[in-house]
C-alpha cells in the first residue's frame, strides 16, 4: 500500500523534554487542591503525529503559567520520543517503534521481568505516573483511512466515560490485544470494580490534518470532563461539534495472522459493515475467514502485509 500524503508537521517538542518530574518529557501540574490525578499521554506509538501535536498546543496555551489545573494534578507525557525522533516522511511507518511496541508491554510480568528493550524502558520510567493516574487518555492515530474511534477497553465503564465525553461518535469495546497489555488496561482501569477509567482514541489516518483536530478537540473536552479547567475555557476552544448519536461497537474477536499470506478479498475499509453471516472475508494461507453473523463490523482493518501474529482486523457489531 502507497503511503497517504503526510499532511501533518512533527511539532518541535524540544522545549517540552525537561519536565518537572525527574523523567524527561513528562510533566505534572499540581493545583494544590484535592481531585483527581489526570494523565494524557501523546506519542505511544512515534509516527502518530497528532497527539504530540495536541499536546504541543496545550503547552503553549500558558499550561504551567497562565493555565494551572483548578483541583487535582495534570500528568503530560510524551511517550516514545526516540521512536518519534526518528520520524521521516520518506518512510514514516519505520518510526512507529524501536525495537517494540510500547503499548503491548504493560502487564507487571513483562515491566517487570528481566526483558530489556528501549520501549520497555521507557515504559518503567511512565509506570509510576500511569500508575497514580486516575484518568487516563492516551491519544492516537490510524494507519488507514477510518473515522475517529473511541478504544474504551474491555468493560462498560470507559463506554460511560466516553458517552460523558460526548465524543467521537463510534466507540468500542474490545477484547484487548492478543500480542499483550495496553496502557488503557493497566491496573484499576482495567478493574470493573476500580473508580480508575481510560481511554484510547484513535483519531483518524495518522498524516491526516483532521486528525490533529481530533486530538486537539479530545483534549480540550477530557480536560473539562475531568475538571481540571473551567467550562469557560474549554467552550472557548473546542473545535469540532459534537456527534448528534455515538455508536457502541462490541468485538467479540480478533483475527490474528497465522501466516504472511494473510490478505483480504475484497477492498475493506474501518466501520465498514458486511451484511451477511457466513461472507468469505479474508485469507490466511490455507484459511479462510468468514463471518459469524449478520452485520459484521470491521474494525481497524490493516492493509499492512501480514505475518504471523499481527492482528489484521477486530470483528463486532453495533450494539445500538
Amino acid at each position: 500500500m502507497n503511503n497517504p500524503e503526510i499532511q501533518l508537521t512533527p511539532p518541535d517538542i524540544g522545549p517540552w523534554r525537561a519536565g518537572n518530574t525527574g523523567v524527561d518529557f513528562v510533566h505534572r501540574f499540581d493545583s494544590g487542591r484535592p481531585g483527581p490525578v489526570v494523565m494524557i499521554q501523546a506519542l505511544t506509538h512515534g509516527n502518530e503525529l497528532c497527539g504530540a501535536i495536541a499536546l504541543d498546543w496545550l503547552f503553549r496555551q500558558g499550561l504551567g503559567t497562565t493555565l494551572m489545573p483548578l483541583a487535582g494534578s495534570l500528568i503530560l507525557s510524551f511517550a516514545n520520543v526516540e521512536a518519534f525522533s526518528r520520524f521521516d516522511p520518506q518512510d514514516p511507518n519505520a518510526s512507529r517503534c524501536v525495537d517494540e511496541d510500547l503499548n503491548r508491554v504493560w502487564a507487571d510480568e513483562v515491566l517487570f521481568g528481566s526483558g530489556d528493550s528501549l520501549e520497555l524502558r521507557r515504559a518503567r520510567a511512565l509506570q509510576p505516573f500511569v500508575d497514580m493516574a486516575d484518568y487516563l487518555l492516551d491519544i492516537h492515530s490510524m494507519q488507514d483511512a477510518c473515522r475517529p474511534l473511541m478504544v474504551c477497553g474491555l468493560l462498560d465503564k470507559g463506554a460511560a466515560f466516553a458517552r460523558a465525553l460526548g465524543m467521537p461518535g463510534d466507540l468500542l469495546i474490545d477484547t484487548g490485544h492478543p500480542s499483550g497489555l495496553r496502557m488503557r488496561d493497566r491496573g484499576g482501569f482495567g478493574d470493573p470494580a476500580s473508580p480508575k477509567n481510560a481511554l484510547l482514541i484513535e483519531c483518524g489516518q495518522h498524516w491526516e490534518s483532521s486528525s490533529a483536530e481530533v486530538a486537539i478537540d479530545s483534549v480540550v473536552r477530557f480536560l473539562k470532563l475531568t475538571g481540571i479547567v473551567d467550562a469557560a475555557w474549554a467552550d472557548a476552544r473546542v473545535r469540532l461539534p459534537l456527534p448528534a448519536k455515538q455508536h457502541l461497537v462490541r468485538v467479540d474477536r480478533p483475527v490474528v495472522a497465522r501466516s504472511t499470506d494473510f490478505h483480504f478479498l475484497f477492498p475493506v475499509h474501518g466501520l465498514d459493515v458486511i451484511p451477511k453471516a457466513g461472507t468469505a472475508f479474508a485469507q490466511d494461507g490455507d484459511t479462510v475467514h468468514v463471518t459469524d453473523y449478520d452485520d459484521t463490523v470491521l474494525v481497524m482493518p490493516s492493509m499492512k502485509h501480514g505475518k504471523p501474529g499481527n492482528t489484521m482486523v477486530r470483528l463486532g457489531r453495533f450494539e445500538d
